[in-house]
């Protein structure tokens, strides 16, 4: 991967902390090209990093073996059609970040016969703690996945999936993912004020229990529900919250919200790919 030049159309957060953990892995900032309208953007990613910086998506493309596209999905389809003649002439690796965006639709963008990547990260990766599932395509060899997954790497955990309609699924649970634990951390804090906690009291006991508890999972080689079932003493204050969640029909809950996500998400890339 250190040897590949990766160039990213947009310059936003995703692709900056991308760049940032390319940069902390020991990629050489020469290496990396950033394509960006906004002016300002780019002054600041070249102070930052060091990095080549552009204005015209076309010049980057020509100059890079990886190319990222880190652009809204609603902008795609016009990146994709300014660039495609270079594309197919440099025939990249292209690895899209965009949520929703089936490869069939850069297929059809970009034109055939291209080594083509789909990536589903989420917000966590902003601090290198991200959680990205990736797709490719046929076209994809092994050491076009292997920089793939160095890319992403870059920002936290990757897997890979062997069919592209579980991406849905994972846009469900862990794109998605953050926001149900944010909802989580807040209904504790809230409860815990509720209890006579003060509320800076209240964030700091549920952020931290929150942080070691994740922390606690990631170095257990034990299932969630073994390990809820070792800290639950019968008779005790947990089973007797455990209890009145379970009641209250969490687990059905969060089925039907992972499941209207997952719809969402579908219904999200047959709307987002359907102009030609």
């Amino acid at each position: 991967m250190k040897d590949s030049s990766i160039g990213f159309i947009g310059g936003g957060n995703m692709a900056r902390s991308l760049i940032g953990g390319l940069v902390a892995d020991g990629v050489a900032a020469q290496r990396l090209w950033v394509a960006e309208p906004d002016a300002e953007r780019r002054a600041g990613l070249a102070a930052q990093f060091g990095v080549n910086i552009t204005g015209d998506n076309t010049e980057l493309v020509a100059a890079v073996d990886a190319l990222v596209l880190a652009v809204k999905p609603q902008q795609m389809q016009a990146v994709c059609g300014d660039i495609a003649a270079t594309v197919q002439v440099r025939k990249p690796l292209v690895i899209s970040i965009a949520a929703g965006l089936r490869l069939e639709a850069l297929q059809r963008w970009l034109g055939d016969g291209l080594a083509l990547v789909r990536t589903m990260p989420n917000t966590p990766a902003l601090v290198q703690s991200g959680a990205t599932a990736l797709y490719a395509t046929p076209q994809v060899n092994n050491v076009q996945r292997e920089l793939a997954e160095g890319i992403m790497r870059a920002v936290g955990l990757t897997l890979w999936l062997e069919d592209e309609a579980q991406m849905d699924a994972v846009t469900a649970l862990s794109g998605s993912g953050p926001a149900y634990f944010f909802l989580v951390m807040e209904a504790m804090q809230q409860a815990g004020v509720q209890l006579g906690l003060p509320a800076d009291s209240a964030r700091l006991l549920t952020l931290q229990t929150a942080f070691g508890a994740a922390k606690m999972a990631l170095e257990s080689r034990e299932d969630a529900a073994i390990l809820r079932r070792q800290v639950t003493s019968p008779g005790g204050t947990t089973e007797r919250a455990i209890g009145i969640l379970q009641q209250g029909g969490l687990e059905a809950l969060f089925a039907q919200a992972l499941a209207g996500a997952r719809d969402r998400s579908q219904e999200l890339a047959a709307l987002l790919g359907g102009g030609k």
